[in-house]
């Protein structure tokens, strides 16, 4: 079954129901896709207007690389049920491993938007931020069972010890993020 194109209350819906798929696999990069939509929005209320002009090559890459990230974590969602559903353990960790990864590049698009983007939306800066993180984390848990289960300790060893520096370093920019933001909304 394909998500992509249908409501967002049937894969909810799918999602409570006592179905092997969707899970929390395909939740996190739906959560990623969340995350990429605001930083787009963010860019695409600030293209245009004046007081922002002197960023305007920077917010067009950011804008270009937000819209990528969305549709391949959409498209993330949907290969995630299908991966879990062939029940091939490769495809059950290469996915999550992809969402998490992807984060990773999410995630440093949020920085520049607290000097380049919209003041007016600089709280969805930090929200885009935060589901970022969830969704690295979240797939991070995801890789790590299938992981375990497949059962090769120098492959393992090598994944998790890429994760956990993007972990260290994405952690690092969504609470960077969040302090600029909260100086910035509290005066």
């Amino acid at each position: 079954m394909s998500y992509k194109n249908r409501t967002l209350k049937k894969y909810l819906n799918d999602l409570a129901a006592k179905l092997p798929a969707p899970g929390g696999g395909s939740a996190a990069a739906l959560n990623a896709a969340m995350a990429a939509a605001l930083i787009s929005m963010v860019v695409n209320f600030t293209l245009g207007k004046p007081k922002y002009a002197r960023h305007e090559a920077e917010l067009k890459d950011i804008l270009e690389k937000s819209e990528n990230l969305r549709n391949e974590f959409l498209d993330l969602v949907d290969l995630d049920v299908a991966a879990y559903k062939s029940k091939k353990i490769r495809d059950a960790l290469n996915i999550p491993f992809m969402v998490a990864r992807l984060c990773f590049e999410g995630i440093k698009l949020c920085p520049p938007l607290i000097r380049a983007g919209n003041i007016n939306l600089i709280s969805d800066v930090a929200v885009a931020a935060i589901f970022l993180e969830s969704a690295f984390t979240s797939a991070y848990v995801n890789v790590d069972i299938n992981l375990k289960a497949l059962n090769n300790k120098k492959l393992s060893s090598k994944i998790r010890r890429e994760l956990e520096q993007k972990e260290k370093r994405a952690r690092q920019i969504r609470l960077q993020v969040e302090d600029k933001v909260g100086k910035i909304i509290r005066g």
